[in-house]
């Protein structure tokens, strides 16, 4: 099944991606309910280990949505293990030079002519999910249907931008706020206002749009989502499961005593 996700980013459709940190196949699935076009499992700083990943694949692939993973780390292992798990997108933190995207890039690849894929082939999940097409068809379209998501979030990144957006096989970029400010001497936050990182977004969404890539960023809000996609940005994502379930409760304790 062709990525419509992907598809998306490429006509200039934003999309609205969930964020799960809690380890719970049951959670991953209410949150499928409220209408994200892809949840992405949050392995790196979430709460989430790859047999909990997978029970939140079950979940969002019940409720129709794109599953994804955010690794660890640039990992080969892991990756393709995601990968074989089920997951459709792969974002990939601390990507800061042209050699890394291409690492990332191979790991989510299967070798075949004109790239240097170096994914091993055993989808032990992902090939029985009838939905993304089984066994040799699974292999026939996955270096086109898996998402390859590079995130920038460091001022190196930003000085070798070009090059790292040029990586062949690359689909899109994911801008972490907190890093990215920390890096340049802000402090970590997510809905931004400051003038230099504005000027900042402003480059990378040129830059992206300029190669027909996606560029997704985190957001704490789905007001400042809805920014983002008036700056240009094709997906973004409003908080997580844990700070939607905090704000909420929080909110209705207040009117309680209120």
């Amino acid at each position: 099944m062709a990525n419509a996700v992907k598809a998306a980013w490429r006509a200039g459709r934003p999309t609205v991606n969930g964020w799960l940190a809690i380890p719970s196949g049951f959670s991953a699935e209410v949150m499928a309910q409220a209408g994200f076009e892809s949840l992405t499992v949050d392995m790196q700083h979430g709460v989430q280990d790859y047999q909990s990943a997978v029970e939140c694949f079950r979940g969002i692939e019940a409720r129709g949505a794109l599953p994804m993973a955010r690794v660890p780390w640039l990992e080969p292992g892991i990756i393709g293990k995601v990968l074989d798990a089920g997951a459709m997108g792969v974002i990939c933190p601390m990507i800061n030079s042209p050699a890394e995207c291409r690492a990332l890039v191979d790991a989510c690849r299967y070798p075949a002519p004109g790239n240097t894929g170096k994914r091993s082939f055993g989808p032990i999940r992902a090939g029985t999910l009838g939905v993304y097409g089984e066994g040799a068809g699974y292999f026939a379209s996955a270096n086109d249907d898996v998402a390859v998501i590079a995130m920038i979030e460091t001022a190196h990144a930003l000085e070798g931008l070009d090059a790292i957006l040029d990586t062949p096989g690359l689909d899109a970029i994911y801008i972490g706020p907190s890093d990215l400010g920390i890096s340049l001497g802000l402090g970590p936050k997510m809905d931004r206002e400051e003038p230099e990182m504005l000027r900042h977004y402003e480059r990378l969404v040129r830059a992206a749009r300029d190669r027909n890539l996606g560029i997704g960023i985190h957001c704490a809000t789905g007001a400042y989502c809805k920014r983002a996609f008036g700056m240009g940005f094709t997906f973004a994502t409003p908080n997580s499961d844990s700070g939607a379930m905090l704000l909420h409760a929080r909110a209705q304790v207040a009117a309680a005593r209120d």
